[in-house]
């Protein structure tokens, strides 16, 4: 199942405590303190993983604890520190204060990290309190608690390219055609219930990301149906590419169907209406469909390019391609 939000608890692990021992040796008749200080308490670091896709590993966790810090020892042992707990997330995911909602750190790199929690600090033993004055001190403190917080986590795919489109326009299809991702596909509504994502490779091994966003209805922008739950996640594509539907089967105005789509983009985030798109006519081998994408393009007066294909049958797909990777700066290292 793909997940893009979780709340968690965190504790980061408790310093371990100092101990009071002394120092017993042969014909030392007085063998001195010899407590050692409690080990540090483990951080929690967060680390991005581009190999993960969702927050699933996080779905049914809601408490997570860091290992503490040992106690000291005698004759002066330092207490082991408890080993740091790394969670891994997908780049892109945001660390949000689960309270206030304020965003605490945003992971947009490969494998950067963010120590969110930090460990308690180890607990001193009695040697620590040794003076000229106080030779034998028979004190020791505990270890301190690690920090805790209750975080939100949120992700918001990071793509080169966004796929957009109603429902049932053929999305998935084209992401399949283009990348070598197998998705469900079925002829109705709202197949795509998560986003998904696919590499296309060229023929000089540069690739680009794209993600193949569920589909968006009409006022979608104030949350309907799929809403924002799936908006957010166009937020950091490069471009959009807008998918139309000129089958028409059901009666609906394919060009009435972009102005919508542009306006709930815009509606959503005008950051993301300015972004470059390109326009898609899918589903050219349907009967009449020639006609429909020319009454399209009568009314289109932008100058985004537009390409009228069939990702079922694979055709234009190659005028597309190479549009893709003019328009997105393209990567060799993904």
């Amino acid at each position: 199942m793909f997940t893009d939000r979780v709340v968690l608890k965190l504790y980061a692990g408790k310093g371990g405590n100092g101990i009071v021992a002394w120092r017993r040796e042969k014909y030392v008749p007085k063998g001195g303190p010899a407590g050692g200080n409690g080990g540090k308490g483990a951080d929690i670091i967060f680390k991005a993983n581009p190999q993960l896709l969702s927050l699933e590993d996080y779905r049914s966790k809601r408490i997570i604890k860091a290992e503490n810090g040992k106690a000291g020892g005698p004759n002066n042992q330092q207490g082991k520190r408890g080993k740091d707990l790394i969670l891994s997330v997908p780049v892109g995911t945001l660390i949000k204060d689960a309270k206030t909602g304020e965003i605490i750190h945003d992971l947009t790199q490969e494998d950067e990290t963010y120590t969110l929690c930090k460990g308690g600090k180890g607990g001193l033993g009695n040697t620590f309190f040794k003076t000229s004055r106080q030779r034998a001190p028979n004190k020791c403190t505990e270890g301190k608690f690690g920090e805790e917080i209750e975080v939100e986590l949120e992700l918001k795919l990071i793509a080169d390219i966004g796929l957009v489109g109603f429902p049932n326009a053929g999305k998935s299809t084209l992401i399949s055609a283009l990348t070598l991702v197998k998705v469900k596909i079925a002829p109705y509504p709202f197949t795509t219930l998560y986003p998904n994502l696919g590499l296309l490779e060229f023929e000089d091994f540069s690739r680009v990301l794209i993600a193949d966003i569920p589909g968006i209805i009409q006022d979608a922008h104030k949350d309907k149906g799929l809403g924002i739950s799936f908006l957010k996640h166009i937020e950091r594509t490069s471009v959009l590419v807008f998918v139309i539907d000129i089958a028409a089967i059901d009666g609906r105005d394919p060009y009435k169907d972009f102005i919508t789509l542009r306006k709930e983009i815009t509606s959503y985030s005008k950051e993301m209406a300015d972004k470059p798109f390109i326009v898609v006519l899918n589903k050219i081998d349907v009967e009449n469909a020639d006609e429909i994408a020319k009454k399209f393009q009568k009314k289109y007066s932008s100058t985004a390019p537009l390409f009228v294909i069939s990702a079922q049958e694979e055709k234009g797909l190659e005028k597309l391609k190479q549009e893709m990777k003019k328009t997105v700066p393209v990567n060799f290292n993904l």
